[in-house]
């Protein structure tokens, strides 16, 4: 069946918007272009909204196998259309493990039967995500895995992670880290700095991160790997990824959204909707982080998707999970706080969360040409609403965003040349 998008405006290389019509072919983009008819076709009207392929992310938790209560593939995957996602990479620390043939196997059976959109797994870099038996790399991307990691918790041996990297060197697969040194978390639940002394709450030094990140680079270096660094948060943790860079050493890193829209002082009070690791943190690393981004040393946008209940999060920090849910509201926020008041170019935002994170795994996704996947989504630059989290498709209702306005809704998305998403009015 022949379909045509027609009558939206996609950003060119330029930078600049231009009128055009997509035709699909089983899944596959088959022509973009201004004239774009198909006697026959089943159309898809575009109302000159803008088009942009669909968002890659690579960085989500969507809590199945093990966490139901939490998340469930169907409802995370619906949850990450509704957000202009197509493609997700889903973390390990589920239960079991995706540790094994075994268990790889299991999680890619729940995946094709209940997924809306492209989920990728993770596989661990240590059984049970302990930090101590490694795993059989080669075995797990033989099964599907699209990278390696331990995330949620930091690999504490520098020798575990070495013998990994050399590992994932030998076949080609990028190694993905939470980089924490548990020796220097002291029990924290926020930003050591000035706003957890005013709330009477334990804090997590900045270092804890930095100093992993300092060593992984060098142990990616003496390995050949390919090292990917999650959620940076610190200004040295840019500072340490940059002098990689510059070394040649092959490290990429992404950056989430709410470390670039808030830090430690916005924190209102002892909520445990604003504890997420790593936490909030000070001005200067927010600051660090824009530019960081800009200048190419953190590489995407990702967004930890990280659902809990209500009942886990109802309660302050001390004791309640950490994370925050982020794929409905990631893209309009951004918009509206960074594109909207000139800081950054509308294509600067869609690439970081599209091309970007795709290249980082290699993946031939987050793209509109001809051959690539149909995957797309029409976004209402136009369209303000206010945050309702009551109103997500998600099971996790813990974000720090409920109640705020944002311009620059995802309103259609399309995975495979399939509508998977459309608001409805």
């Amino acid at each position: 069946m022949t379909k045509v998008l027609q009558n939206v405006q996609m950003v060119n290389e330029q930078g600049e918007l231009q009128i055009v019509n997509i035709t699909m072919v089983d899944g596959k983009i088959t022509e973009i272009g201004q004239n774009v008819t198909v006697a026959g076709a089943e159309v898809i009207e575009g109302n000159g909204l803008v088009v942009a392929p669909g968002f890659v992310d690579v960085h989500t938790h969507l809590r199945e196998p093990g966490f139901e209560h939490k998340e469930t593939i169907a409802t995370g995957s619906a949850s990450a259309a509704k957000g202009g996602f197509t493609t997700i990479c889903a973390m390990p620390n589920t239960k079991p493990v995706p540790d094994s043939v075994e268990n790889m196997q299991l999680i890619n059976g729940l995946i094709k039967e209940s997924a809306a959109i492209r989920v990728l797994p993770y596989g661990s870099l240590t059984r049970d995500i302990s930090g101590e038996v490694r795993t059989n790399i080669e075995e797990l991307k033989a099964h599907g895995a699209v990278a390696f990691s331990d995330d949620g918790v930091g690999i504490q041996l520098a020798s575990t992670m070495y013998e990994q990297m050399k590992d994932a060197a030998q076949h080609d697969v990028v190694v993905v880290a939470h980089c924490e040194d548990n020796s220097l978390i002291y029990d924290g639940v926020m930003h050591e700095g000035k706003r957890n002394k005013e709330l009477g709450l334990p804090g997590i030094p900045s270092i804890c991160e930095s100093v992993q990140i300092a060593r992984d680079v060098l142990l990616a270096e003496a390995a050949g790997a390919r090292y990917h660094v999650c959620h940076v948060s610190t200004k040295e943790s840019v500072r340490a990824v940059r002098d990689a860079k510059a070394a040649g050493i092959r490290v990429t890193a992404e950056v989430c959204p709410h470390h670039l829209l808030l830090e430690e002082m916005d924190i209102p009070a002892d909520d445990a909707n604003w504890k997420m690791n790593p936490p909030l943190r000070g001005i200067d690393d927010k600051d660090s982080l824009h530019a960081a981004l800009l200048d190419g040393t953190i590489d995407c946008i990702a967004t930890d998707h990280a659902p809990h209940t209500v009942e886990e999060k109802c309660c302050g920090m001390v004791g309640a999970p950490f994370g925050i849910v982020g794929f409905e509201t990631a893209f309009p926020l951004l918009y509206t706080q960074f594109v909207e008041t000139g800081k950054w170019t509308l294509k600067q935002l869609i690439d970081w969360m599209s091309v970007k994170a795709a290249q980082i795994f290699d993946l031939p996704y987050g793209t509109l040409e001809v051959g690539a996947s149909a995957d797309m989504i029409l976004i209402d630059l136009n369209k303000e609403q206010t945050i309702d989290a009551e109103g997500f498709v998600s099971k996790g209702r813990n974000t720090p965003f409920n109640g705020w306005t944002a311009k620059g809704w995802p309103i259609l998305t399309i995975f495979e040349g399939n509508i998977v998403y459309q608001e409805v009015e």
